[in-house]
């Protein structure tokens, strides 16, 4: 019988040049992903996680984390049901008692078939694990197609001397609603009465429109692809006007230069938003769409900083603590949730990518649906869970 296709093909067959993002409602395979905080995972601690629909294992041996599907070879049942882990880097299915290394997925033995011939010659999937900046990384695709970290990152995250730290949530919308929400120049009208007003001095108009030059694509063969957007190179608006009266007006400073709370945003595949200057000066808020499934994304919120001493870091983690996690990544990232939450319905049936009414902002948008069309290196399917 033949499987009904993730996304309609006519709604494929409409958006042209950047259809492969429509085609990826489970996202982009062959990339790494975060999935937790290194600090969530303990010595010898199992944990269940999803990412593009799959359901993996994560375990941590010997200081090193391993990443296995979670699904036994011989009836397909979820390993996590009952995990039965008798040494330290096997597990053991609860049903039938087929047993598998952690490290490489073999089939080392079936305990109650301790002669089968399946011993050995059998494995399940296993993905690459690298931490990185606090974070697990996951490399879900194929083995010929691994590829650097670094190239899955924006620019400058792995650098020795920065400290990063953040939070995780879910959210329920498609990944690609949470990549456009943070890159959308003209979303900033929802945070027009954000409480980091009160944290350090700013402009914050209520809408943006780049300028000629300041939208740039970064598409180097060695390097991650994404796409910037230089605010300094906008056009601002400062008041909402209906009917000749200014109805709504945006904070701004003369302490300050410049038209927005950032020098300026970008987007980088699979999937991860960086804004520079922000929540202030100094720190860069790094923020993943990480997809579990076609309804939902895993929100991974990160905030780094560069630090030269003990001394910086714990400023940083203080002031983390006391100020641009609640008043940043949750209050003003919560804006942006429940935006991606109420959107969800209408790009649900796939129709919404041909019934928008985007306006000039969005050209941002859809450069970099094109981007990611471009430079995805595999669509997952619905296939590939099998």
């Amino acid at each position: 019988m033949n499987e009904e296709p993730l996304v309609n093909p006519e709604v494929v067959g409409m958006v042209g040049d950047w259809k492969g993002y429509v085609e990826a409602k489970l996202g982009f395979r062959n990339h790494w992903y975060p999935v937790r905080f290194s600090k969530e995972l303990g010595e010898g601690q199992l944990e269940v996680v999803q990412l593009l629909g799959e359901k993996l294992l994560i375990k941590r041996i010997e200081g090193k984390v391993y990443a296995m599907r979670d699904r036994c070879l011989h009836r397909g049942v979820p390993l996590s049901r009952k995990p039965d882990c008798y040494t330290k880097d096997t597990i053991t299915c609860w049903y039938h008692g087929y047993t598998y290394r952690f490290q490489t997925g073999e089939l080392v033995n079936i305990l109650a078939v301790p002669d089968s011939r399946l011993i050995g010659r059998r494995k399940i999937v296993t993905y690459p694990v690298e931490e990185a900046q606090g974070l697990i990384f996951v490399f879900l695709g194929d083995e010929d197609q691994v590829h650097p970290l670094k190239n899955d990152v924006p620019p400058g995250f792995l650098d020795e001397n920065r400290m990063v730290l953040g939070k995780h949530r879910v959210v329920n919308s498609n990944w690609r609603l949470g990549a456009e929400n943070g890159f959308d120049a003209l979303h900033i009208f929802i945070h027009k009465d954000t409480t980091l007003r009160h944290y350090r001095t700013f402009n914050f108009p209520i809408g943006h429109t780049p300028k000629p030059g300041a939208v740039q694509l970064v598409e180097d063969a060695d390097g991650p692809k994404g796409v910037m957007d230089d605010f300094a190179q906008h056009d601002a608006v400062w008041d909402g006007v209906i009917d000749g009266e200014v109805v709504v007006s945006g904070p701004r400073s003369e302490k300050v230069s410049g038209t927005s709370a950032s020098v300026g945003t970008s987007v980088w595949l699979p999937g991860v938003l960086m804004v520079e200057s922000f929540p202030t000066v100094g720190l860069t808020q790094y923020e993943w769409y990480v997809p579990l499934d076609e309804s939902t994304h895993l929100y991974v919120q990160t905030i780094g900083k560069p630090v030269e001493s003990e001394a910086d870091r714990i400023t940083f983690a203080n002031d983390f603590e006391a100020i641009w996690k609640p008043h940043g990544l949750d209050g003003f990232n919560g804006d942006d949730i429940w935006a991606r939450e109420v959107t969800e319905p209408f790009y649900a049936d796939d129709f919404g990518w041909v019934d928008e009414m985007l306006c000039e902002p969005d050209e941002t948008i859809l450069q970099w649906r094109r981007l990611a069309s471009r430079h995805g290196r595999g669509i997952q399917q619905k296939s590939d869970l099998r």
